[in-house]
């Protein structure tokens, strides 16, 4: 499958991957910031964005896309940064085709399995009418019943867009990821990855905890971390200096 991606900048090519429920267009600033030192290619992962829908979903296929997005691209290597289910796909590229990676930096995930943390997004978004829905602000209003947050809510409704025939639809095939959302939560497989990563955490996160140390350094023995103060499970979006001197630094040391 040939993900969407767009390119900006020039120089040593760095592939961005967002999250569940996310777009490339989530990584806005960071794009901007980080085109200035590196050719940055933004992508959306399947399932999600402007990227082809499937109904099949693993962490394997997404390493796949990857390796296709790669290959289209004549790459030889490529710096990846992967936040949450991003960093799952990332971290299955490396598991998988290390050869393929030059620095490799993971956003406030863990290569766990982990429970089911949206129970309540799901729950949210299924409860939206699309055929009826008139606004965006009813779509939110509704939202709320299901997720208090409103950053969280103005997050998951960029993925409501209107169609040729006005019509409210969701850019990411919701049904492919509530059937496979077992296979998201679970834990990427493979190889030892023997060379340097960062994982960066979010201070108030709770998806890069202590207790998943040692299933990193299983897999990735050479792990660094850097933790981002006051930040929770969008450092990025939420500290964007901090968090783009810190790839800076590490990406050009």
């Amino acid at each position: 499958m040939l993900l969407n991606f767009q390119i900006h900048g020039e120089g040593q090519p760095l592939i961005i991957l967002h999250g569940l429920f996310g777009t490339l267009e989530n990584w806005g600033a960071q794009i901007k910031s980080l085109s200035e030192h590196f050719q940055v290619i933004a992508v959306d992962l399947r399932n999600h964005g402007r990227s082809p829908h499937s109904d099949e979903i693993s962490y394997q296929l997404m390493a796949d896309d990857l390796r296709t997005l790669i290959s289209h691209l004549n790459l030889d290597t490529t710096h990846i940064i992967g936040h949450s289910m991003g960093g799952k796909a990332a971290m299955q590229l490396a598991l998988t085709s290390p050869e393929l990676i030059d620095k490799l930096i993971i956003v406030d995930i863990a290569p766990v399995s982990y429970g089911a943390h949206h129970n309540d997004v799901f729950e949210g978004l299924f409860s939206i009418n699309l055929n009826a829905l008139k606004s965006r602000s009813e779509a939110d209003q509704t939202l709320a019943n299901s997720v208090a947050e409103p950053g969280v809510r103005a997050f998951l409704l960029k993925n409501l867009y209107r169609d040729e025939n006005k019509q409210f639809n969701w850019r990411m095939n919701l049904q492919s990821l509530h059937k496979h959302y077992a296979e998201i939560s679970a834990a990427p497989s493979g190889q030892t990855y023997t060379d340097p990563v960062l994982f960066i955490k979010g201070a108030k996160s709770d998806y890069l905890i202590p207790e998943y140390r040692e299933s990193v350094l299983n897999f990735f023995p050479r792990a660094d971390y850097k933790v981002i103060k006051e930040a929770g499970h969008w450092p990025h979006a939420e500290k964007p200096a901090e968090f783009t001197q810190i790839i800076l630094q590490y990406l050009e040391r």
